[in-house]
């Protein structure tokens, strides 16, 4: 309620205002960040099997190796870029993270063989590292742990809106833009989803603000209020985790933590980089002929359903761990059944509950570490978990490709996305009943 233009009420009612302000003006364009990022790393998904494999002469084992070696950077330096980003400011390390991979997601482009292609998406790894990470830490600033799974569920809704509107729009570039500049339409792809990241640093130095005290556009009874929900968070939540940046590299949560992002991540990469390859196989294992943009437009279903199950499963579903390691376990077990059904639209479907189980997942794991670790042991832990997690982002598509070169089928790769996906559930599972209700715990001498 506003009173001779300042705020008044209880802190619950401040903070709420606070986070709702918050929310309507940064998540959107954390939304677009994510939304071009995602696409960014994945969009070689969509140039493999329409043009770019036979270009260049890849094989599957090759365009496995080209998809994942964008984590090897990215693995590399996840932990100092957000120890930086704690250090200097989200504001300044995204607008830089931004800047840098937008140059060389372009610069893709043109690349003339596999070599420098390899090297481009190392070099993208790099440039990329500590964005996502960087992003869950920085909601921390913003939202207490109520409010924050939440806005990380709205944040990752980026995920599957890439994926599908991603998967048609870069079909649509792809068939209608070969030739312009002389170049494949592949190539003209990843040139035009490219330069907005170069745009968007320009947006992220002028809106995006580090912290609530520093939020000039909000009231200061509600920055106020927000800031000591935050700092009494802050405090709780170090009686139960590591309190330095050593305590949560060693800590044997953070690591359990990591084995189950890495099961949720082998799915979600093994997904979004064979899923159109899988599509356009459905000609061979079904009889059906589709175009490049009808493709796309069957790529996107899986996603789209993902996106509303999503949102509804995080404002509905009890406790964090289960959250985590029911949609894990569910989505475990329907990428083999997708295997052996005999209808193209029944496939579909299987593969629909494994992206749902996913991007479910993905979202309300964030909770977890989040709950347990604070200041920089957050930034230190949080950018290991991602960062061994998203090891997966390397080892998915290099042993899907490498299973489907050996065996001549994908059979044996999507088998193995599914042990990967029900181990991260049953590690999680274990979490939850070592803490007795899917709380955190409390972890002796990792202090």
């Amino acid at each position: 309620m506003a009173v001779s233009g300042r705020v008044v009420g209880d802190d619950e009612q401040l903070v709420r205002a606070g986070t709702r302000r918050a929310a309507r003006r940064l998540i959107p364009l954390l939304i677009l960040l994510y939304f071009v990022n995602y696409l960014d790393r994945v969009n070689i998904g969509f140039a493999g099997p329409n043009g770019m494999n036979a270009e260049l002469g890849l094989s599957a084992t090759a365009f496995g190796v080209a998809s994942g070696v964008f984590f090897i950077g990215y693995l590399l330096l996840e932990v100092p870029s957000n120890l930086m980003l704690h250090r200097f400011g989200a504001r300044r390390w995204i607008a830089r993270i931004l800047l840098t991979w937008g140059f060389v997601a372009t610069v893709i482009a043109f690349t003339p063989n596999a070599p420098m292609l390899v090297l481009l998406r190392f070099l993208l790894g790099v440039a990329e590292a500590g964005f996502f990470p960087g992003i869950i830490l920085y909601l921390t600033y913003w939202f207490p742990g109520e409010q924050r799974a939440r806005m990380t569920a709205w944040f990752m809704t980026a995920v599957p809106i890439s994926t599908a509107l991603g998967a048609v729009v870069s079909a649509l570039i792809i068939q209608y833009t070969h030739g312009l500049f002389g170049l494949s339409g592949w190539r003209v792809m990843f040139l035009l989803e490219g330069l907005p990241a170069m745009l968007l640093a320009v947006a992220v130095w002028f809106l995006l603000t580090d912290r609530p005290a520093e939020a000039k556009w909000m009231p200061e009874a509600e920055r106020a209020a927000l800031e000591r929900a935050l700092e009494g968070e802050r405090r709780e939540t170090a009686t139960v985790g590591p309190s330095s940046v050593w305590g949560a590299l060693r800590s044997p949560r953070v690591l359990a933590l990591s084995w189950v992002y890495f099961g949720v991540v082998y799915g979600l990469y093994a997904l979004g980089f064979f899923l159109p390859t899988i599509v356009k196989g459905f000609a061979a294992q079904y009889g059906t002929r589709y175009t490049t943009v009808q493709q796309g437009l069957v790529t996107a279903i899986p996603y789209v359903v993902g996106l509303v199950v999503m949102v509804v499963w995080t404002r509905r579903a009890k406790g964090p761990t289960t959250r985590v390691a029911v949609p894990v376990l569910i989505g475990g077990i329907a990428i083999p059944v997708a295997l052996y059904l005999s209808d193209p639209w029944l496939a579909v479907v299987a593969v629909t509950i494994c992206a749902c189980g996913v991007l479910v997942a993905l979202p309300n794991f964030w909770s977890l570490p989040t709950a347990y670790l604070t200041g920089a042991a957050a930034a230190a832990g949080i950018g290991l978990i991602n960062s061994l997690g998203n090891f997966a982002g390397f080892v998915a598509p290099y042993v899907t490709g490498a299973l489907s070169d050996a065996t001549g089928s994908n059979k044996a790769g999507l088998w193995v996305v599914g042990l990967c996906m029900v181990s991260a559930a049953w590690v999680s599972w274990l979490l939850r009943s070592r803490d007795g209700a899917g709380g955190v715990g409390r972890e002796v001498g990792s202090r």
